[in-house]
């Protein structure tokens, strides 16, 4: 087949994706939508940085990026409650270009791997090229609200769209509400295509070494970075003292948070710099070698879907503590599996924390359950196989 992939070029899930019908030998084409270093192994690789994606720098895999500072940092800041309203703008300069693209590699299907701003560009192809869209992490519990344009360019996808992909059954059905027609194909399966099991315990054991941490401290980790609408970080650090008070050992780390301003203020006016570490971003095999050392998992999300880091997390037998939304209620049975919080209850949060700290029994038996609940819902080959045969179906028809 040919394929053409519209996407943030430099996103792990997206190279997941891509590297599946390279290796087939499909003949795959990538439009990023931010700037980055070609994917080896693509036919043809163009860059269209649509919701002003060029601001968004190089490499998002770099393992020693802080966040941007300076002037540009500055600037994305003050652009962000901005970009309801200008990012959807900004797609009239493109649409040009993106058909001309389309017109030339002819593909025999067009995938967006999100909604805003990627299947918001791709719904202007020709209404004869096959387009699939996936929704990842809040499409539409938050983002397709932002603004009136955001909520029409929303509607106007998922209208355009003949298949749509999710990470969770919630957004089959809210993507139905946005105006999906319901007697077209879905699949469900996790953003990133899967989770490559053995792929993640061999990176693991050869990853770099992590930077110093306390011998035998007990470790909880939250990854998610800062996600301002989506991850309530103020939560995370407000639960940091009330677990630090009953568990003076604990040791709070925070991959990606290194440099950020909020971070950094919540560290300070409470006064938890022995009990954290704010880490620039590491490479996938460290987060994996971190998750496997780590005791907690920690996920405070208002808005979501499924997160790969959570699934990456579980594989590692990392113990999960995360939002109470309905996304991650198809994952984890609060008690059994992981726990469920209200992401706005600092107490709640600490709580939870504490409890999957003191009873390793807990969480031996919810690393056992999840490495069950992935084997059947989250294998990497598993699920891109379903993706194959919901792939095939649009070739077939369109030859038909």
């Amino acid at each position: 087949m040919r394929l053409l992939f519209v996407a943030d070029g430099r996103s792990p899930i997206t190279l997941s994706w891509l590297r599946h019908w390279i290796e087939r030998g499909d003949e795959v084409h990538l439009i990023s939508t931010f700037p980055c270093d070609p994917p080896p192994g693509l036919a043809s690789f163009h860059v269209l940085p649509v919701a002003f994606g060029a601001l968004g720098g190089g490499q998002a895999t770099s393992t020693s990026r802080a966040p941007k500072q300076g002037l540009v940092g500055r600037f994305r800041s003050l652009l962000r409650p901005l970009r309801y309203y200008l990012g959807p703008v900004s797609l009239l300069a493109y649409r040009r270009r993106f058909r001309a693209l389309v017109t030339a590699l002819k593909p025999d299907l067009i995938h967006a791997l999100r909604i805003p701003f990627e299947g918001m560009l791709a719904s202007s192809a020709p209404r004869e090229v096959p387009l699939v869209v996936s929704t990842w992490g809040n499409d539409l519990t938050l983002h397709a609200h932002g603004s009136f344009l955001m909520d029409w360019l929303t509607r106007r996808t998922l209208c355009r769209a003949q298949g749509l992909m999710a990470d969770a059954r919630r957004d089959i059905r809210l993507g139905q509400e946005w105006g999906f027609p319901a007697d077209q194909p879905t699949l469900v399966i996790p953003g990133a295509g899967g989770i490559r099991l053995d792929e993640i315990h061999r990176a693991a054991a050869e990853a770099e070494s992590l930077p110093d941490l306390p011998a035998g401290t007990p470790l909880i980790v939250n990854p998610r970075g800062s996600r301002p609408g989506s991850v309530r970080n103020d939560t995370f650090f407000r639960a940091i003292p009330r677990v630090v008070q009953k568990n003076p050992q604990a040791c709070f780390v925070c991959p990606l948070l290194a440099g950020d301003p909020e971070a950094e203020h919540w560290v300070s006016l409470l006064g938890i710099e022995a009990s954290v570490r704010l880490w620039p971003r590491l490479s996938q095999p460290q987060l994996w070698r971190l998750f496997q050392r780590a005791q907690v998992f920690v996920s405070p999300s208002a808005h979501d879907g499924t997160p790969n880091s959570l699934l990456e997390a579980m594989a590692c037998g990392c113990f999960p503590v995360a939002g109470d939304i309905e996304s991650l209620r198809e994952w984890i049975t609060p008690g059994e599996n992981g726990f469920l919080v209200n992401p706005a209850d600092p107490q709640a949060l600490a709580e939870a924390i504490l409890a999957a700290l003191g009873d390793a029994g807990l969480r031996g038996q919810a690393a056992r359950q999840n490495a069950r609940i992935l084997a059947e819902r989250a294998d990497y080959q598993r699920c891109m196989g379903q993706a194959e045969g919901f792939y095939e179906m649009w070739y077939v028809r369109r030859e038909t």
